[in-house]
């Protein structure tokens, strides 16, 4: 026998664009799409974000004056039934001259020349999240109970749609704030996933890998973009092909340790981390990087630890900052560092905000 399709192969493409959105711009297009392949319609309009602020406007296929949901009868209706999944412009108005004589219809139907529409909430607990409003003309008429029925299969689609935005958003959130967390941090980090391929890495790391590939000296004057260093890499593979082959897969963590060939104050940390044990993904190599000879040189700023703002400085920014605590004049610190005075005076200028400080005594005051 032949099956019938589960799905109308008109809106096939448009649903999985729908599933494949990673933003708000791409679920409106999508949806936009998909509602435009499903139903006769003249108008759709996309919004989040209704509570506790006015609607941001993710999309519509025309131009709609601002102040849709707060007109009446409209918002009097949706504050009544919270949760309540679909309203129709018909279930507002008990007849067609009342509809004719509100605001709601001349001021955002009648421009269109619309006069039926069915507006889809999307709801977390109480909170509305996300409405689409569709229009239609006279000529298209009402929703029939097919359309209707139709509109309410999608309507799951669209509401697991815009889980999966939540939960990509959330990830999002999470990730940029952790690498502005990173980033800050003055030790250097590096995070790799199984395939070895970076998936973050802080300014202190890529100093990091540039003093390990050519030293101290030349690292000084070029800028850090340096791979990560092979040794680094190759103890990430045999620690990988452990974790194959042995009962280190039952741990979270693995930690192995990487000197520097010729200089062994260069040490990497290397842990193998792994939320699960029974998670589907593989776990990812987090690296600590350390420069043991820098915790001991008597150069160190003595302050730096107590400063909280000192991380957010430049490697430059930091030598300019233990020279003028030496004592040295603005041209001095430019001849010290082969830089211009234009030059120097901008990375002083930099410290100054980051430090949120206005004079050279505080510096010095900072730093003791």
């Amino acid at each position: 026998m032949k099956r019938e399709p589960i799905i109308d192969p008109v809106i096939e493409r448009p649903l999985l664009g729908l599933h494949r959105a990673t933003n708000i711009d791409s679920f409106w297009k999508a949806a936009r799409r998909l509602l435009s392949a499903a139903i006769p319609n003249q108008l759709i309009k996309v919004t989040f974000q209704h509570n506790p602020v006015l609607p941001t406007i993710a999309g519509r296929t025309r131009p709609l004056p601002n102040g849709f949901f707060a007109e009446e009868p409209l918002r009097s209706h949706v504050a009544g039934r919270p949760r309540k999944r679909f309203v129709r412009i018909s279930d507002l108005f008990s007849d067609r001259s009342r509809l004719t004589k509100s605001v709601l219809f001349r001021r955002y139907l009648a421009p269109h020349h619309c006069r039926h529409g069915v507006i889809l909430f999307f709801w977390k607990n109480r909170r509305l999240i996300c409405a689409i409003t569709i229009m239609r003309t006279p000529e298209q008429g009402d929703l029939t109970p097919a359309e209707i029925k139709l509109l309410r299969q999608l309507y799951r689609q669209f509401r697991t749609a815009l889980h999966r935005l939540g939960s990509l958003e959330r990830e999002h959130s999470a990730r940029s704030a952790l690498e502005e967390l990173v980033r800050r941090l003055p030790l250097p980090t590096i995070l790799l996933r199984w395939n070895l391929k970076p998936v973050y890495q802080n300014r202190a790391a890529r100093d990091f890998c540039s003093v390990w590939e050519k030293g101290p000296n030349e690292a000084r004057w070029t800028k850090p973009r340096s791979p990560i260093p092979s040794q680094i890499l190759d103890r990430c593979r045999e620690l990988r092909q452990k974790w194959q082959h042995s009962s280190a897969r039952r741990t979270r963590s693995k930690k192995e340790r990487v000197h520097h060939p010729r200089s062994p104050h260069l040490r990497a940390t290397i842990r193998l981390r792994k939320l699960s044990s029974a998670g589907v993904a593989r776990p990812h190599f987090l690296i600590e990087c350390e420069n043991l000879e820098v915790k001991t040189a008597p150069s160190a700023l003595p302050g730096a630890a107590h400063l909280p703002h000192f991380v957010q400085l430049t490697r430059r920014e930091r030598e300019i900052v233990r020279l003028i605590c030496d004592g040295q004049s603005n041209q001095e610190i430019a001849d010290e560092t082969g830089s211009s005075l234009a030059t120097v005076k901008k990375h002083i200028h930099s410290i100054f905000r980051k430090l949120e400080i206005t004079s050279r005594s505080r510096l010095i005051a900072l730093m003791r």
